[in-house]
């Protein structure tokens, strides 16, 4: 995980950010449609995407939803497998060149249960993450495309900057056709 994202959060020490980089030591390069994880794969890390984009996707017979996004700077994992430690229900795939740090889940779990700043850390994702699910569930509720655009569009603006449009219209549960005539 690099320095400057760490020096960023004011509560952990030095010593944490000493014990935490070094952690961080598998090296993930991507071509573009790469998987970084494949439905029935167990999530044995944590991930930082450095540099690029990349989609977490549920598969069906006739079409493919997007539920998430990694850009820079955000941690990607799939989570429910992650968590339970069984296989994926979901894949994660590179939709351009991307670079990402990992580390191992039995790393950072020992590295949390030693360092509370860390844990700290973990829960403040989790936190975000929920919020950001709950976002999202409110905004495939609603009847109206223009209003879960809007809603993404005032969150998240940046996916705009990272993520392929027909990526962004099925995280929205809409056609490409519809995104690009109400945008």
């Amino acid at each position: 995980m690099p320095l400057s994202l760490l020096n960023q959060i004011p509560y952990l020490t030095p010593d944490d950010i000493a014990a935490f980089l070094p952690l961080w030591k598998k090296k993930m390069l991507l071509n573009r449609y790469d998987f970084l994880i494949r439905q029935g794969q167990v999530e044995q890390g944590l991930y930082l995407v450095t540099s690029g984009a990349l989609r977490i996707y549920y598969p069906l017979p006739d079409e493919e939803i997007c539920v998430g996004f990694g850009y820079p700077h955000t941690l990607l994992v799939s989570f429910p497998s992650f968590v339970d430690g069984k296989p994926s229900d979901y894949y994660i795939q590179a939709l351009k060149k991307s670079e990402l740090l990992g580390i191992s889940k039995a790393d950072f779990m020992r590295l949390m249960e030693e360092r509370p700043n860390i844990k700290r850390f973990w829960y403040e994702q989790l936190e975000k993450a929920l919020v950001g699910k709950i976002e999202r569930e409110v905004d495939l509720l609603l009847p109206e495309p223009e209003q879960r655009l809007q809603r993404v569009m005032q969150r998240s603006p940046h996916l705009f900057q990272h993520i392929p449009k027909k990526y962004i219209a099925s995280y929205l549960r809409m056609s490409p056709e519809t995104l690009s005539r109400i945008k």
